[in-house]
């Protein structure tokens, strides 16, 4: 195992929320566009939000039905809402670049991206087509893939934001330099804390980045605390011992619309800061309103979120551009970065 703990930065300050906050706060959101990745949970709760407020807003999602089930969900609350589905894989980086390719053909701009979807705890290690392991590939490099993909958009976006999903698994979570893909010590829990520790880090290097270059994209991560959605029963199984106990425990999961407040106060809060992390207020920020999370001390490690970044690129075949270069950027030079 390798980590490194040579420079480790404070948190950001971030302001608690002196009120409850709750969807009756979004402000409008007329004029704006967002893409939210997984179809159901948190992920159809922040896109029906959004939509009610009147974003444009597009869900991307591996499973069509699912899709079709979101949007027929969405608009039977919210009749008026501007929203349709796109099919992409996290779990493929083939699949990530065909639908930025899509996205950039169809659209001049983008404002914001939401990285939500997960995978969590399948029973054994699982290799995706690209040789990673499933949890790190779909939580996470997916993402940063997606957000690279996608970003020559969110340039050209008014005022664009990056959400990125974490989760409270992140305060266990390592980044383990010796074996991120699992392949020598695999442990269900252990690699989606991993995964999950990976999304925030990468929300804070990429507003660090963002910051430095003067990039004007505003990265902020966010949790659900513990929600009622159906994560424990896709992967692990419904009558897994998770699984059982998500299914006769319910009470003890806030419902998915609660879970999803903190990405909502995220995406759409003037008063969300960037490089800051919300989750639920209450036992342990499990449930509640949302509010400043606590960041674990592991994602403040700025060089390991920079090897970590470095690594990514390398192993999802693209970077991340600054904003001059995503402008300039062509759609052949995304494909083959080389």
């Amino acid at each position: 195992m390798s980590t490194i703990t040579m420079k480790t930065l404070s948190a950001p300050e971030a302001a608690k929320i002196s009120t409850p906050w709750t969807t009756a706060d979004i402000p409008s959101q007329k004029g704006r566009s967002a893409i939210i990745t997984g179809t159901g949970g948190i992920g159809l709760e922040t896109a029906l939000e959004l939509a009610r407020a009147g974003a444009e807003v597009i869900i991307a999602g591996r499973n069509p039905r699912k899709g079709e089930d979101a949007i027929a969900r969405i608009i039977d609350e919210a009749p008026s809402a501007t929203v349709r589905f796109e099919q992409v894989d996290l779990a493929s980086l083939q699949s990530i670049a065909d639908f930025g390719a899509r996205l950039r053909d169809q659209r001049d701009s983008l404002d914001l991206l939401i990285n939500n979807a997960a995978v969590m705890m399948p029973p054994k290690r699982q290799q995706t087509q690209d040789g990673l392991e499933l949890q790190f590939a779909t939580n996470y490099l997916g993402h940063f893939a997606l957000t690279a993909q996608l970003m020559p958009l969110l340039c050209e976006g008014e005022k664009p934001r990056v959400i990125s999903l974490s989760s409270v698994a992140a305060r266990d979570g390592i980044i383990d330099f010796a074996d991120l893909q699992s392949e020598h010590h695999h442990k269900p829990m252990r690699a989606y804390s991993q995964s999950k520790l990976a999304c925030l880090m990468f929300a804070l290097e990429l507003q660090r980045r963002s910051a430095a270059g003067q990039w004007g994209v505003t990265s902020i991560a966010a949790h659900p605390g513990i929600a009622r959605t159906d994560l424990l029963h896709n992967a692990p199984g419904r009558w897994s011992a998770i699984g059982t106990a998500r299914t006769l425990l319910w009470f003890m999961f806030q419902p998915a619309s609660q879970g999803a407040l903190p990405s909502l106060y995220a995406a759409t809060s003037p008063t969300a800061k960037g490089g800051s992390y919300y989750g639920p207020a209450s036992f342990s920020e499990t449930r509640g309103a949302p509010t400043t999370a606590t960041i674990p001390k592991q994602a403040l490690d700025a060089e390991a979120a920079s090897r970590l970044w470095e690594i990514s690129e390398h192993l999802a075949g693209i970077t991340i551009p600054a904003p001059r270069e995503a402008r300039d950027v062509t759609l052949e030079e995304l494909d083959d970065p080389e």
